[in-house]
C-alpha cells in the first residue's frame, strides 16, 4: 500500500489522522510518517485499515461470496479457510485462501494477487485504483 492510498481509505472512513491512530492502536506520529512515505506501511497495519473499510462499505455483507465469483471448484473449497468460515467477503483478508490452488506464502504475495481480484475490488476500486505492488 502506498502513502496515498493509505490517506485516501483514511478519508473513507472520515477519520482524522488522531483517531485513525486510536482505532489502529499506533501513535500518530506513524500515521504522519505513512502518509507522507517516510516508513513503509507495516502488513499488519494495512490489514486492519481494509478490514475498517471493507466493514464501513458493507455493513449488511450480502455481497456475494468469492467461491461463486471465481466458481471456486469442491476440492479447492475443502482446503480454503474463507469457506470454511463462511467468509466469503473476507477472503482477502484472512490467512491461508488459496484461490491460485495454495496458500500463500507472504501478506505482500497474497495481497498482489488480491488486489486484482473482483471480491476485492468490490470494496477498495475507487481507493485502489489500478493493481499495483506495495
Amino acid at each position: 500500500m502506498d502513502p496515498e492510498n493509505f490517506k485516501n481509505l483514511r478519508a473513507r472512513l472520515g477519520k482524522t489522522q488522531k483517531e485513525l491512530a486510536q482505532l489502529l492502536g499506533i501513535s500518530i506520529k506513524a500515521i504522519h510518517s505513512y502518509e507522507q512515505g517516510w516508513r513503509k506501511i507495516p502488513h499488519h497495519v494495512e490489514r486492519q485499515l481494509l478490514f475498517l473499510v471493507s466493514r464501513a462499505l458493507n455493513p449488511d455483507k450480502d455481497g456475494k461470496k468469492c467461491w461463486d465469483i471465481n466458481q471456486c471448484p469442491e476440492s479447492r473449497l475443502n482446503k480454503c479457510p474463507a469457506w470454511e468460515f463462511k467468509a466469503g467477503d473476507l477472503c482477502w483478508f484472512i490467512n491461508g485462501t488459496n484461490c491460485n490452488g495454495q496458500a500463500y506464502t507472504s501478506w505482500a504475495d497474497k495481497m498482489e494477487e488480491c488486489r486484482i481480484c473482483p471480491v476485492f475490488a468490490q470494496f477498495f476500486k475507487n481507493e485502489e485504483g489500478t493493481p499495483h505492488h506495495g
